[in-house]
């Protein structure tokens, strides 16, 4: 059965209500059914240009495409276009990757929560690039992840509240400093505790602690956590 994004992602912040947004990126898609249930009909679905034809593929129509649009067939352009979906153009020669793009506009609509798919895996230069685009400063504020079937990132910035790491007893949490020394760090629920510790960039000790005891938390003082979860028995 075909699973069309409804408007009501919209209608729900303009009415005052949250707004979740799933991006549907251009890198590595195989986990299709996965993917297919974590889109709701209440979401705002963008495509990041070329992630149009995975969000095609598992049935589910994008209210919006944005990026130079190069990876777009005549074929799905009319297929957007009949179902109304906005195309929203840029120059291919722009600074830019076409995921930013989406991130950006995804703000500028109010999103509250953002995921995004099919951001993992591919060129690795592309992927690094992925992940550091969490590091927005537009992005401060809003539940971002990136989510490739059992695996999920998110950023925690310093100086701000707990943040609770989704999963179950036996996943795999692995936290790993960005941008310099992640200060601070502290954790709740994980098998090897961290109460206000540093984790230095370029060393491997926040790698595959295990999630024990739900709630699990985690915050830091000063510097930027990206927290990565696996599901338990996944590889």
């Amino acid at each position: 059965m075909s699973l069309q994004s409804h408007p009501l992602g919209w209608l729900s912040f303009l009415h005052g209500g949250s707004m979740r947004v799933v991006i549907f990126a251009n890198g590595e898609f195989r986990h299709h059914e996965e993917a297919r249930e974590r889109v709701r009909l209440s979401d705002c679905v963008i495509a990041a240009d070329g992630g149009t034809r995975h969000a095609l593929a598992i049935g589910v129509t994008p209210n919006v495409v944005i990026g130079d649009l190069d990876s777009l067939s005549q074929t799905a352009r009319e297929r957007l276009q009949a179902a109304g979906a906005q195309m929203i153009t840029h120059p291919a020669a722009k600074d830019e990757t076409d995921l930013e793009l989406a991130l950006l506009h995804a703000v500028g609509q109010g999103a509250s929560e953002i995921d995004v798919l099919a951001a993992l895996g591919g060129r690795l230069d592309q992927m690094l690039a992925n992940v550091m685009l969490l590091t927005l400063p537009q992005l401060a504020g809003i539940r971002v992840r990136l989510v490739e079937g059992p695996q999920s990132a998110f950023l925690i910035r310093g100086g701000g509240a707990w943040m609770t790491i989704d999963g179950e007893a036996g996943d795999t949490v692995s936290l790993v400093p960005l941008a310099g020394d992640a200060a601070g760090v502290s954790t709740q629920g994980l098998q090897w505790p961290l109460d206000g510790e540093t984790l230095y960039l370029g060393r491997a000790r926040g790698v595959s602690n295990v999630l024990q005891a739900l709630p699990a938390r985690v915050r830091l003082r000063a510097g930027l956590l990206l927290c990565v979860t696996l599901r338990q028995g996944a590889s």
